[in-house]
């Protein structure tokens, strides 16, 4: 436990330092006049089409667990409005404590409730598997339209999503990992009986249909979440056509699964810098749409915070003794 709650307060501490050192950097009040003058309309439009991706991989998590339960018999098939609830409450976890994936152990927590730990914990690693797997082939695909890019960050995409998707393609074929793997001890094996091998099979247990569901839900999802960025671009003044954030947005994806930060604060603004440089957008308006897109994240988190707190409140009820 204390080690936990020196890694939470380290991670809250390098969030703040970087994001204060940014501002330093750029300037406090440049930032603050460029977050002024957004325009609200814009975000406001943001935020309705993220709460709407939501929904949209609360449909990917389904057609995962649904996947589960007929290919391999494993999982169960939970309501989507439980699902859903999962997913915005774990958005508020994601948005709010010092960690890039509290949401997704979250969602295992409450869904191992109804099924078995091994189903909730594959299809939840899946479920965001295929997001990122999406995204990269969206990065992909549109690149060589995408007119302006310095040859650093073309480079960079094509190195980050050519070996993302072929060490997904290898995670999500199964064989080849399970027979590399077959002659570890069963605590590393991915083969047999172990806990680590009971995950796996769960996250290869989905059947191609479910995991080509998710791919195309992921899909949508990454489209709106594009123009969700580009959105959060325009409300502050950025005057750059929505190719290119199929591009930042892959490469602003990755960086924040290194969880070293509380909602993305700080990492994510660092790596926005350089690549708005590169197509001639100030510092500081950069920041602005960096943080314009954590205040949409984040009161969308507000509404599964709302929802946490009323379960919680419901469970003190229903557990509390009668009076005597």
């Amino acid at each position: 436990m204390k080690s936990k709650t020196w890694s939470n307060l380290l991670r809250i501490a390098l969030s703040l330092a970087l994001l204060a050192w940014l501002l330093q950097q750029i300037g406090y009040e440049d930032v603050w006049a460029v977050l002024r003058q957004a325009d609200l309309r814009l975000l406001g439009g943001a935020w309705l089409l993220f709460l709407l991706g939501i929904v949209i991989r609360t449909f990917r998590w389904r057609a995962l667990l649904h996947g589960l339960e007929k290919y391999a018999g494993l999982g169960l098939r939970p309501p989507f409005w439980q699902l859903l609830r999962l997913y915005l409450v774990g958005g508020f976890f994601n948005a709010f404590l010092p960690s890039g994936f509290g949401g997704d152990v979250v969602r295992v927590l409450e869904l191992a409730q109804d099924t078995e730990t091994t189903a909730a914990l594959g299809t939840v690693f899946v479920d965001r598997l295929t997001g990122i797997l999406s995204l990269m082939m969206l990065g992909l695909l549109v690149l060589p339209f995408t007119r302006g890019l310095q040859p650093w960050l073309i480079w960079t995409l094509l190195a980050l999503a050519g070996g993302g998707l072929f060490a997904g393609f290898l995670l999500l074929e199964g064989r080849l990992l399970r027979n590399l793997t077959a002659h570890l001890p069963g605590g590393l094996s991915l083969a047999g009986q172990g806990k680590l091998a009971q995950v796996y099979a769960a996250m290869t247990g989905c059947g191609p249909r479910a995991i080509g569901e998710a791919l195309a839900l992921s899909t949508l999802f990454n489209l709106l979440n594009i123009v969700v960025y580009w959105l959060c671009g325009l409300a502050v003044g950025i005057p750059v056509g929505l190719g290119f954030y199929f591009v930042v947005t892959t490469l602003l994806s990755l960086a924040l699964l290194v969880p070293i930060s509380v909602g993305g604060l700080g990492v994510r603004d660092w790596v926005a810098q350089p690549l708005f440089a590169s197509v001639g957008i100030a510092e500081q308006v950069a920041a602005g749409m960096s943080l314009s897109y954590y205040a949409v994240t984040a009161t969308a988190g507000l509404v599964g915070g709302i929802l946490y707190f009323g379960q919680g409140l419901r469970g003190l009820v229903q557990t509390e003794p009668p009076e005597t």
